[in-house]
């Protein structure tokens, strides 16, 4: 069995409410009607709720149709709203509908009223669904936003983690052996020249794995980052970075120390990191220059390059991992990224809040 709609029904004339209850009955449309006819009955019914579409004369004594229109439409923007009248010209009728009105139906006219309000109830059926789809798809990506937080500090805590085993074992263990090498070169006759070689060699060699431990516990977390802050960390990625690609890369600071907490710091070094990465693999660049300031209560990070630009095609595609991460970043933060290319090369700006909290 249809469930019958509720229908709020302003109208004065007992005679033209029995027609419009006939009209509807004759459409197939099974209604519960409470009829009205002045102004303090009809707001009294409008804030008792639980109606599904409002019908309404537009000329009553000392009430109008369209007051009644601005009084629902402030409480119930999403209740279908239908003037039924005597006579309404072409432009009154357009000026209902520009005022917040679903349609107007002639008196005379009422086989048009079934359709009209099972086409009201539709749209109104088919805007809160849609209305629904995008609140749940804002949960949905907020969520996303939250887990995609969660991960990234996951993943900076199992880096730290593993940054340190590495160094606390396998850096003790290369510096015993390395002692130890050195202890039996020491014991060696002077003599014994092949052996003092080929001692030296290995010696050489557990040095060379020492520095690849020093360089991947860096890679995994630098630990500049942790006990010096930002500063010395960019810096050391800068120079990093110089030495293994000629690039020039320089970094400066306003003012020459700042106060950032470890959370918005590595946020701000895994951006320059990943921003170096898209400068060996796409830019071309000569230089790379980046400042980190203070500015009204925001961190300015702009980092840019002398090189061929990033066009608009690239900054859109799915698949651009280094600028979503990047954006990712920066909205953690409820922070502002942008990309320009003004002359030559491409120049990144980014603002985090400091007064905000990671999610």
């Amino acid at each position: 069995m249809t469930a019958a709609i509720k229908i709020l029904h302003l109208e004065d004339d007992p005679c033209d409410a029995e027609l419009v209850k006939s009209a509807l009955s004759e459409d197939g449309i099974v209604a519960d009607i409470h009829l009205v006819n002045s102004r303090d009955s009809f707001i009294n019914s409008l804030e008792k709720g639980g109606y599904d579409i409002i019908l309404s004369d537009y000329s009553l004594p000392g009430f109008d149709g369209l007051s009644a229109l601005n009084i629902a439409t402030a409480q119930y923007s999403d209740i279908p709203f239908i003037f039924i009248s005597g006579k309404m010209g072409e432009e009154l009728a357009i000026d209902t509908l520009k005022s917040g009105a679903t349609d107007y139906v002639l008196k005379n006219s009422l086989s048009r009223l079934g359709p009209s309000v099972k086409r009201a109830l539709k749209e109104t059926c088919e805007r809160q669904e849609r209305r629904r789809a995008v609140e749940e798809l804002e949960i949905s990506h907020e969520e996303l936003r939250n887990l995609a937080a969660h991960l990234q500090s996951v993943r900076e805590e199992e880096r730290l983690k593993i940054a340190r085993e590495i160094h606390d074992e396998l850096g003790q263990i290369l510096t015993a052996l390395k002692l130890d090498l050195n202890y039996v070169q020491g014991k060696l006759p002077a003599d014994q020249q092949v052996l003092q070689e080929k001692m030296q060699s290995d010696i050489a060699l557990v040095d060379e794995y020492i520095q690849s431990v020093k360089r991947i516990c860096n890679e995994l977390r630098p630990g500049l980052l942790d006990h010096l802050g930002i500063e010395a960390a960019l810096e050391w990625q800068a120079e990093e970075f110089q030495r293994r690609t000629g690039i020039k890369c320089r970094v400066s600071f306003s003012p020459d120390s700042l106060d950032i907490d470890i959370d918005r710091a590595t946020a701000l070094f895994r951006i320059f990191q990943e921003a170096l990465t898209n400068v060996i693999k796409h830019a071309e660049a000569t230089t790379v220059t980046a400042r980190l300031s203070e500015r009204d209560n925001s961190i300015i990070f702009e980092i840019a390059d002398n090189g061929i630009g990033i066009s608009e095609e690239n900054m859109r595609k799915a698949n651009s991992f280094g600028l979503l991460g990047m954006r990712e970043r920066v909205r953690m933060w409820d922070g502002q990224l942008s990309i320009g290319n003004e002359g030559t090369g491409t120049t990144i700006s980014i603002l985090i809040p400091r007064d905000n909290k990671i999610p």
